[in-house]
């Protein structure tokens, strides 16, 4: 074989980037930032950024979201650290046409945390906003780029958000994933309204009650209660240890 030479490869740039979602007055809400600078200034975009030389993917990600969230990603592999948010791996984009400065391989993570507050802007985003994913998704291209509406997404941002709520929505199925969407301690109302957001549908609360507390390992009840959801006191519940349901939250049908 002949000796490998690198120069023979055209150099790309990887970057990472981020669909946060969180819910928001009953909605399913995505973190989007409006780009200060070329190329799609003015249009609003996932965030991320470039992955620094001295970087691994999922280090370049947990700055991003510092970054951009002030949050930082949870670690299950040390139980003193503190609460944050859920963060993994989502998918691989690399079209060479996806970014028009060069050839550029997006490596998107999913990032899920309870009801954040409003999001500042950094590097060359020069604003940022929540809003209801149905938003960022199926529009068409807007007049200019004073036009406030959040859509559609620079890139192909629309795509990776839509592939990361699809990811959601079926995580939440058969995994304990929709626990990281709530506080430390929540009811178990407040765990239907999350199902409800996410999967978009009405949930009967007896039955989910029953199924969410019959499903071993999904909820431990803290001993404490609420009336912060306002009626008569709810049992809080914390996450329990497991990480995958059975039997699993099916979704219902539309």
């Amino acid at each position: 074989m002949p000796p490998y030479d690198p120069s023979a490869f055209p150099p790309f740039a990887v970057t990472v980037d981020l669909v946060v979602l969180t819910v928001r007055r009953h909605s399913l809400c995505a973190l989007a930032v409006r780009r200060g600078e070329p190329p799609f200034q003015g249009r609003w975009a996932l965030p991320g950024g470039f992955v620094r030389a001295d970087e691994d993917l999922a280090g370049a990600a947990a700055r991003e979201l510092a970054e951009e969230t002030g949050l930082h990603a949870h670690d299950p592999a040390d139980p003193t650290a503190p609460y944050g948010a859920h963060l993994e791996q989502l998918a691989t984009y690399g079209d060479p046409k996806r970014d028009p400065r060069m050839r550029v391989v997006s490596v998107a993570h999913l990032v899920l945390a309870p009801d954040l507050p409003a999001p500042r802007a950094g590097g060359d985003a020069h604003s940022a906003r929540w809003a209801p994913v149905e938003t960022f998704l199926d529009q068409e291209p807007r007049n200019g780029p004073d036009d406030d509406t959040p859509a559609p997404l620079a890139f192909d941002h629309a795509q990776i958000l839509e592939d990361g709520v699809e990811r959601a929505r079926s995580k939440i199925e058969y995994s304990s994933l929709a626990t990281a969407f709530c506080p430390q301690e929540f009811t178990v109302g407040e765990l239907r309204r999350v199902y409800e957001a996410v999967w978009g549908v009405a949930l009967d609360p007896r039955n989910f009650h029953r199924k969410v507390t019959g499903t071993p390992g999904f909820l431990v009840p803290t001993g404490g209660t609420t009336t912060r959801q306002g009626g008569r006191p709810a049992q809080l519940f914390r996450a329990g240890g497991a990480t995958l349901l059975n039997p699993p939250m099916l979704r219902p049908e539309a």
